[in-house]
C-alpha cells in the first residue's frame, strides 16, 4: 500500500516537472517584443513585379498612339470625291502585310465576274461581281470610316467607298440606297447599302473593290468567296504582283511523258483500225 502511493507520487512530480520545462521553453525573452516591432518598422514595402505604375499616364499614352495613327489613315487624301484618292501622290511600299482576319462577307451571293481585262467591254474590270437581289443588304467588309457616297451614272451607279483601319479601302457598287453618311465610323458587318441594278450594269449584283493606297487588288487574291473567309489573315501585297489576277485554285496536274506517249499510241491505234 505504501509502494502504490509512492508511485503516485512520483508520477505527479514528473507530470510537474515537464509542465514547468515546457512553460520555460516558450516564454521569450523581455527583449523580443522590443526586436520584433523593430522590424518591422524598418521593413521596406513589398513590390509587386506585375503592378504597372501611373497607369493613367501609360493609358493615355496609348491613347495618343492611336488617336495620331487614326488620325492619319481617316484625314489624308480625305476629302477627294474620286474612288482613287491618292493619284501618283503616294509613295507606294515594295511590301506591306495586311492584316485582313476581320474580314465579313459583303453579301453571300456567288460570284458571276471575276477581277481582269474585259475583252467583250475593252476595259478593266477592277473587281469582282457578286450576285444578290435589288433590295438585299450590302455589308462593310471590314471596320472602317465612310469616305465616299456618290452616283456615277456610267459606272458605279450609287456606290460607297470605305477607309478601313488596316490601310484598305473597299468600293461597293451599282446600289439601289444609302444606309451611310460620309465620315461616319463602321464596323466589319454593319449594314451600309441596299444591293441593286444602277448605273453601267446588265442586272442586278455587287461590285466589290478591295484597293491599297488607291490601286485596285483582286479581291480573290485576298478573299476565298466560296467559303466567305479570307485565304490568310495577312495578305502580303507586293508591288511587283499587285497587278497581277492572283488565283488560289489548284494548279492542274500536269501530264507525264509516259502518258502522252500513251495516249499518242492510241490515237495511233485508232487511225489503223479506222483505215482497215
Amino acid at each position: 500500500m505504501k509502494f502504490f502511493k509512492l508511485n503516485t507520487l512520483l508520477a505527479a512530480l514528473l507530470t510537474s516537472a515537464a509542465a514547468f520545462t515546457s512553460q520555460a521553453q516558450l516564454k521569450l525573452p523581455a527583449s523580443h517584443t522590443n526586436q520584433h516591432n523593430s522590424l518591422i518598422a524598418n521593413q521596406k514595402p513589398s513590390v509587386n513585379p506585375f503592378k504597372i505604375e501611373n497607369n493613367n499616364v501609360l493609358l493615355n499614352q496609348i491613347k495618343e498612339r492611336e488617336a495620331a495613327i487614326n488620325n492619319e489613315i481617316f484625314t489624308s487624301f480625305w476629302t477627294s470625291d474620286r474612288v482613287n484618292p491618292y493619284g501618283t501622290a503616294v509613295t507606294i511600299p515594295d511590301h506591306k502585310d495586311i492584316d485582313v482576319s476581320e474580314y465579313t462577307t459583303p453579301t453571300p451571293g456567288h460570284i458571276t465576274s471575276n477581277y481582269g481585262y474585259r475583252s467583250r467591254f475593252g476595259r478593266m474590270h477592277y473587281g469582282i461581281d457578286l450576285k444578290l437581289q435589288v433590295g438585299d443588304t450590302v455589308r462593310a467588309a471590314f471596320t472602317g470610316k465612310v469616305r465616299l457616297t456618290k452616283y456615277e451614272g456610267r459606272g458605279y451607279g450609287y456606290y460607297v467607298v470605305i477607309r478601313h483601319e488596316n490601310g484598305l479601302e473597299t468600293v461597293y457598287g451599282h446600289l439601289s440606297r444609302f444606309l451611310v453618311k460620309p465620315d461616319q465610323f463602321v464596323k466589319a458587318g454593319d449594314p451600309i447599302a441596299l444591293g441593286g441594278n444602277t448605273g453601267r450594269s446588265t442586272g442586278a449584283h455587287l461590285h466589290f473593290e478591295t484597293r491599297y493606297l488607291g490601286i485596285p487588288i483582286n479581291p480573290a487574291a485576298i478573299i476565298d468567296f466560296e467559303n466567305g473567309v479570307p485565304h490568310k489573315d495577312l495578305f502580303a501585297f507586293d508591288k511587283r504582283t499587285y497587278g497581277k489576277s492572283q488565283k488560289y485554285t489548284p494548279a492542274k496536274r500536269k501530264r507525264t511523258t509516259a502518258s502522252r506517249k500513251r495516249k499518242t499510241s492510241s490515237r495511233r491505234t485508232t487511225k489503223a483500225s479506222a483505215k482497215k
